[in-house]
């Protein structure tokens, strides 16, 4: 299946858990693993960073001892972007399958 068609739906994924609770990279892809997506790191990292930068998400360090991890969290334009993303994937999704038995 086409990497480039998959990249909306996973952006989509990310930011519904982003908006839930605090994701990291790691625990992502897990996520997302479980959903049959395969991404590395090298593929996840820049999705998360341009996230970041278009303001759908915002993150920080978090300090564990000597561990640190850098969270991401769902921003109130990340949220509303969700909101109006679910109800075009809605569309899209009755309109796929519609004339199915």
């Amino acid at each position: 299946m086409s990497q480039e068609l998959l990249a909306g739906l996973i952006r989509l994924h990310i930011l519904h858990h982003a908006a839930q609770e605090e994701i990291f990279g790691l625990g992502i892809i897990e996520e997302l693993r479980r959903h049959g997506y395969e991404l590395s790191p090298g593929t996840l990292y820049p999705m998360l960073h341009k996230m970041e930068e278009r303001g759908y998400l915002v993150s920080r360090e978090r300090r564990k001892g000597k561990q640190a991890r850098r969270v991401y969290r769902a921003t109130a334009a990340g949220r509303r972007a969700l909101a109006q993303a679910k109800v075009k994937v809605k569309e899209l999704f009755a309109e796929l399958f519609e004339h199915e038995t």
